[in-house]
């Protein structure tokens, strides 16, 4: 594969014939496919795959698709025409006809597989013939690969069908989980936290799907009823998604010798790794070993920041498995996702993630991925002892590391120049037991408040007099540490930390509800309202949305917790 040496400006693309002249496959140039495979795209049956990298797959089209939203600044970054949502033949191969493109774009797409580890330890019981071999990309489709304004994008349709790795399900997303990541991918690049991004969404106008979902005031923790939903079918872009997941499935298998190439395989994986995520940060002149002793450090680097931010925004991953990890440092999967409102550190979205992938539980879940890391990637550099050493090394400061990044994290929110230990556990205790809303407090925090009061906007509850003057004498601490000088730039920096709006599950129910119904209006408006989540908006949005959740939204079923996402 190739890239420019730097970033290129390409013209504005307007249409189809144009788009796809930008197309360049590389994971299916250098690695290897399924032998097992048919080349057409013939390959939608449940079945175990057991060597290659990569399964081609031709997606199932939506019947009847409509478009939904399309993420303009996205378009506007690639320097693709928000008229191309209008051609028809982008509309079929994004809505999963992949029949309309024609070359250099391909009429087939592929599919990977990757092992399953949670927390730590290898699974294989997901995966239905027991083995291992039949787990991966169930219903995401890779369709579009090419390098766009000096940089390379996957283009994968989320709901494309099924795959041999479908495990039996029917390989479709539904419009609610559809809407919900098509607007999370965008909040999350407008809050500045790396992520997967949106480009388009559509719906079928004739095709359903039933799921379990939660009947209407349910408080119950599992779904209750089966729900009709429309199909929908959305389109996200990264520079690649490569997970850990994946590594993990070929180092198993050189691990076991399952087949005489699988070290080789391996090998591959790592180096396209490394060219698809990390080709203009590790010199490629470095030996082999060398430049997995940088990959190492940089992973490292680019995971803890990840997770730092996710913590600064309220993010819970929910599910933060290996396979949902990718290699490349960014946020990947938004399945079972939340939001933090009222402060919790175990908040937790998903009933079956459970305390270790709770909010404040994420650092040491990351860690729990990077050792599966780390324990792939290994064997390639056994044979090197001092390589060997540095990446052992770079694994075992994993901790440390992780506490310093979160440490100055912590620091910037609260605007000081350094972490102080025990104005930090003061507050956590405060926020804890006040039930404090996590982004309003932080975002009043940044107003430079010397009274208790001014702070009360962010409190779900009545306080003490005690309390008040707990705060108080928080307050005054907190405010004798902040650093000399003027105040107003150290609001400003701290309202660059906290943002104004986040996500309120309460407030993306209505969209998806109204987008069910054929209205779309509410999922644009949360599209111009979330892209700006720092800025001050106008009295309206304020009003709507900058506010505390309404008690009548407490232990709802599917607003303040979900089993699935589907």
């Amino acid at each position: 594969m190739s890239y420019p040496s730097k970033p290129s400006v390409e013209p504005c693309v307007t249409t189809f014939d144009e788009f796809v002249q930008l197309a360049d496959y590389s994971l299916m140039d250098t690695l290897n496919a399924d032998p097992d495979a048919t080349v057409n795209g013939d390959n939608r049956r449940a079945r175990q795959v057991f060597s290659g990298h990569f399964v081609p797959v031709t997606p199932t089209p939506l019947a009847e698709p409509e478009y939904v939203a399309h993420s303009s600044t996205f378009f506007k970054e690639l320097g693709l025409s928000d008229k191309l949502v209008l051609d028809e033949k982008f509309r079929l191969v994004f809505s999963g006809d992949i029949s309309a493109a024609r070359e250099p774009m391909r009429q087939v797409g592929w599919a990977t597989g990757y092992a399953l580890s949670i927390y730590g330890t290898e699974y294989i019981q997901n995966c239905p013939f027991g083995t291992g071999n039949g787990y991966g990309d169930g219903r995401a489709i890779s369709v579009f690969e090419g390098i766009i304004n000096g940089q390379r994008w996957e283009m994968q349709l989320k709901g494309g069908g099924p795959t041999p790795y479908c495990r039996g399900a029917d390989g479709r997303a539904v419009l609610r989980s559809s809407v919900r990541e098509f607007l999370a991918q965008e909040y999350m690049q407008a809050l500045g936290v790396p992520t997967s991004r949106s480009l388009t969404l559509y719906v079928s106008k004739s095709q359903t799907v039933t799921r379990a979902w939660y009947s209407q005031d349910s408080h119950d923790l599992d779904p209750d009823i089966l729900v009709d939903n429309p199909v929908a079918i959305s389109t996200r872009v990264a520079p690649s998604f490569l997970r850990v997941g994946q590594l993990e499935l070929f180092a198993r298998r050189a691990r076991s010798n399952t087949h005489p190439r699988a070290l080789e395989e391996l090998r591959m994986i790592v180096l396209h790794l490394i060219e698809r995520e990390y080709f203009f940060d590790i010199n490629q002149n470095l030996s082999f070993t060398g430049q997995l002793v940088e990959l190492a450090k940089l992973f490292r680097q680019r995971l803890i920041s990840l997770v730092a931010n996710w913590l600064r925004v309220g993010y819970c991953q929910g599910n933060f498995n290996s396979d949902n990890c990718a290699a490349g440092g960014f946020t990947l999967d938004y399945g079972p996702f939340g939001f933090c409102e009222i402060f919790d550190p175990w908040f937790q979205p998903w009933t079956g993630g459970g305390q270790k992938f709770s909010f404040f539980n994420q650092p040491i879940a990351a860690e729990a991925n990077y050792h599966m890391f780390w324990k792939a990637v290994r064997p390639l550099l056994e044979e090197n002892a001092e390589a060997l050493k540095q990446f052992d090394q770079v694994r075992r400061s994993f901790a440390e590391a992780m506490e310093k990044q979160v440490q100055k994290m912590w620091a910037v929110k609260l605007g000081l120049t350094e972490f102080n230990p025990e104005l930090f556990k003061k507050l956590m205790q405060l926020m804890t037991h006040d039930d404090v809303d996590y982004t309003i407090f932080f975002r009043e925090l940044s107003n430079m408040p010397d009274d208790v009061s001014a702070l009360k906007k962010s409190f779900y509850g009545k306080t003490s007099q005690q309390l008040d003057e707990q705060w108080q004498s928080w307050l005054k601490s907190w405010r004798d540490l902040l650093p000399d000088g003027n105040l107003a730039e150290v609001s400003k920096n701290m309202k660059q930390a906290n943002p104004k709006y986040t996500w309120r599950e309460w407030l993306i129910v209505p969209a998806y509800q109204q987008a069910m119904q054929g209205d779309y209006t509410l999922v644009k408006e949360l599209q111009e309202v979330l892209s700006y989540p720092y800025d001050e908006q106008s009295q309206d949005v304020e009003d709507k949305y900058y506010r505390l959740r309404p008690s009548a939204f407490s232990d709802l079923g599917g607003v303040s917790h979900y089993s699935c996402s589907s």
